[in-house]
């Protein structure tokens, strides 16, 4: 049985893809390891790309999964391993990343789940960690964002302490560029959830049902990875899917009496940064099902749970 399998799902990824790769014996050191890119995108062509990297190999479903469709195609086909490592591929891993993560699962039994500290290219750390949605914190984040910074918790979803991000501990989630798992968790959590998330929110939904089977997720800050965001590109469909999906994944464990103040907390957010690009299409997504039916979506099911 290997250490660690790596699933990384492709979509207009060439250039990405050999900097995260070359990256992984550094961060794996000690670890055996093997690696399985899903390649979402059809009109991309990565055999011979990947055909000089001996531990991974390539699956080609010939269609557009979406994120989490092509994470369970990963999950399916790898070997028996102990951990599971889910990656953006616009990542570079830093020296002992992988270790580093594995190690803390293995120090800490209550642990299910670990995440590294993001950081820029030019070596800032990300406030990446996040906590659980709710109408308050979604409230407190549309209406001052960045600003006030030392608000109570209950009006923010993002943590901005830096002292948060200097320390080993349990959070609720973190935005999704590498997450380790372990393998039987995986196994007995399931799929993640390509039904309602084809893209963005799956990872929030992941690490809560993590959460709900009695795990724990570790942000581990001496593990580091640098992400160079939009490597798979940006639309404004992508913004308004990623609203919407914000309403869905509220909808999911809140049911739908609750979930129409959320939507309009979303909705605020949305109306107040008007000005910025691709704002508009996210109030047309988050007012109208007919337009909510036109964001991406696997072409196998347009989403069956829709809202």
């Amino acid at each position: 049985m290997i250490d660690c399998v790596l699933v990384v799902v492709a979509y207009n990824s060439a250039t990405d893809l050999p900097s995260l790769l070359n990256s992984v014996d550094a961060a794996a050191r000690d670890l055996t390891w093997q690696a399985i890119v899903v390649n979402n995108s059809p009109a991309e062509d990565l055999t011979d790309l990947l055909a000089a990297f001996p531990n991974v190999s390539l699956l080609e479903p010939g269609e557009n999964l979406g994120y989490s469709g092509g994470l369970n195609l990963g999950v399916r086909a790898a070997p028996d391993c102990r951990y599971f490592t889910f990656l953006n591929p616009d990542l570079k891993l830093g020296p002992g990343a992988l270790t580093t993560l594995l190690h803390e699962l293995e120090r800490s039994p209550s642990a299910t789940a670990a995440v590294p500290a993001i950081q820029t290219m030019d070596n800032h750390t990300r406030t990446s960690i996040r906590r659980e949605p709710s109408i308050l914190g979604s409230l407190g984040e549309a209406l001052f964002g960045n600003g006030w910074p030392s608000r109570p918790a209950v009006l923010t979803e993002v943590v901005r302490d830096p002292a948060d991000y200097g320390y080993i501990h349990a959070i609720d989630w973190a935005t999704g560029a590498a997450l380790v798992v372990r393998s039987e968790a995986v196994a007995t959590i399931g799929d993640w959830d390509a039904l309602t998330f084809f893209l963005y929110s799956e990872e929030v939904d992941y690490s809560r049902r993590i959460r709900e089977a009695g795990g724990q997720v570790m942000f581990v800050p001496e593990s580091v990875v640098h992400h160079v965001e939009g490597g798979s590109g940006s639309a404004p469909a992508l913004l308004a899917l990623m609203e919407v999906n914000r309403v869905r994944y509220y909808r999911k464990w809140h049911g739908p009496r609750k979930t129409p103040l959320y939507a309009l907390v979303v909705l605020a957010h949305n109306t107040l940064r008007l000005h910025r690009p691709g704002r508009t299409l996210a109030i047309k997504a988050l007012c109208s099902p007919k337009v909510r039916a036109t964001l991406p979506h696997a072409s196998r099911n347009r989403q069956a749970r829709q809202w």
